[in-house]
């Protein structure tokens, strides 16, 4: 009897290639251009922390029609402003009771459920606005990406800096060669320093506590491995509702919650696509939590005009000192009394250097400065006008935009682009489990051809009653 080519047995085989033929499941396709006074009608998935700011932007310009959060206390605060809004705790109930009275959805959960409930929300037919990073691993990446254009629907990753004219102008810049060719990109976050704990602070599982009253345990826990409610330093929760980023279970650590900002704009400009190898030093890997410091290297073959470059990653904190890009380098750079930022971005190019003190890669100098006098810097002159503030509203209102107009591509951060990014990244996350070991990428059967070990972790097992991601 053949084998039955399960989501698992086709990356160990090395044949998941494009995945979208394999593991799509039942889709219903209810995609249209809506009218210019048609209301568009939305439920918010996920409506506490940055949800509850993804679900009012959103109802600024359509209709809330239902909101799903698993802890009530959160629920019950956003529904205060759509009294009408249908009420939910479970998304696959949501997305079963109405799928008739939804357009589309937001999906602002912790990592871990960004996949399920965004590809179960498009196989319905509906367009979806997914927080950052897009998802959990790297296979769900890929599924979205191909769900989304199999769907036709339109999409949008919650990486704000995207909406940003001055990222817009640097991508631009960086196309028409202003700098030369480019061989290096090197990009930094302060995360997690004192956003969230993981290792060397929590290195083992956390303490067991009660469940709130108001917390739906059992739908938070979703497609992962149950495990207890905990408390990490009494009374903070050590997961829910912010602490699970550092978690491998549930987060994607520092890299999987800056890098779809920070990397953004270089991987815009350099074209960069999938690496064809990546390779990483980390600090100790524990069973719990992401590593305390890293520094990943993306290496990249040459694309078109622009030639081979490797993308640098830094995170965390090594023996009490920062991981930062080369000192030569930053002395290079910074002016006299200017400090490192907490985050940021710098490109080489054979001509200059692009130097961007800021989250988004949108404020930017270019050195040395007296080759680039009267350059500017700040408005986009070919790329789509995008705003000087107010970046993430502006990005529902793309996402918007391009749902009334059936166009996906209207929206700057749609799967197919944010698909790419989040796979690519997500990559360093297996590396520095494997650190010290160049592991060569197969992008088209998304394997290592040097290591079944780390592919291994490109996707991951779903709990029993979520795993319809895998379902052909």
């Amino acid at each position: 009897m053949p084998q039955k080519v399960t989501r698992r047995r086709a990356i160990q085989i090395g044949t998941a290639g494009t995945l979208g033929y394999l593991f799509t499941g039942p889709t219903y396709s209810v995609t249209r251009a809506f009218g210019a006074n048609e209301k568009i009608r939305v439920a918010g998935i996920g409506v506490g922390g940055k949800g509850s700011g993804d679900i009012q932007q959103a109802g600024e310009l359509m209709e809330v029609v239902a909101l799903c959060d698993i802890d009530e206390e959160r629920l019950n605060s956003r529904a205060a402003t759509w009294p009408s809004a249908k009420k939910y705790f479970d998304y696959r109930k949501l997305l079963d009771e109405m799928a008739k009275n939804i357009d589309a959805v937001t999906v602002s959960t912790a990592d871990h459920s960004h996949a399920p409930a965004a590809v179960l929300a498009m196989r319905a037919g509906k367009h979806v606005y997914c927080q950052k990073p897009l998802t959990h691993t790297v296979f769900e990446a890929r599924l979205m990406r191909e769900v989304a254009a199999k769907q036709k629907v339109c999409t949008q990753m919650g990486n704000q800096g995207s909406a940003l004219n001055g990222l817009r102008r640097a991508v631009e810049l960086i196309h028409a060669g202003t700098l030369g060719p480019i061989r290096e990109a090197h990009v930094w976050t302060n995360r997690p320093a004192h956003y969230w704990k993981q290792s060397p602070d929590i290195t083992a599982r956390p303490k067991e506590a009660p469940v709130p009253k108001t917390v739906h345990w059992d739908e938070w826990i979703g497609p992962a491995p149950m495990r207890p409610y905990a408390l990490a330093f009494s009374p903070r929760p050590a997961y829910h509702p912010h602490d699970w980023r550092g978690y491998w279970d549930f987060g994607t650590g520092a890299l999987g919650d800056m890098a779809c900002h920070t990397t953004n704009m270089a991987f815009r400009a350099l074209k960069l696509g999938a690496p064809t190898a990546v390779v990483a030093e980390a600090g100790e890997i524990n069973p719990e939590t992401y590593p305390a410091w890293a520094h990943i290297q993306y290496l990249f073959a040459a694309r078109g005009d622009a030639p081979a470059c490797t993308l640098h990653w830094y995170e965390g904190s090594r023996d009490g000192k920062r991981v930062l890009p080369p000192e030569e380098l930053l002395a290079k750079l910074l002016k006299k009394g200017e400090k490192l930022s907490d985050s940021g971005s710098i490109l080489v190019g054979d001509k200059g250097v692009l130097f961007s003190p800021n989250d988004y890669g949108a404020r930017f100098r270019l050195t040395p400065e007296k080759d680039f006098e009267g350059l500017q810097t700040a408005t986009p002159e070919k790329l789509p006008a995008g705003v000087d503030k107010g970046e993430d509203p502006h990005m529902k209102k793309e996402w918007t935009d391009a749902i009334k107009a059936g166009k996906p591509a209207l929206a700057s951060s749609n799967f197919d682009f944010a698909g790419q990014l989040t796979e690519t990244m997500l990559l360093g996350n297996i590396a520095v489990r494997f650190a010290g070991t160049k592991l060569e990428w197969d992008a088209t059967k998304l394997r290592f051809t040097n290591s079944d070990a780390a592919t291994k972790f490109v996707s991951k097992e779903y709990r029993k009653g979520w795993d319809f991601l895998t379902r052909g």
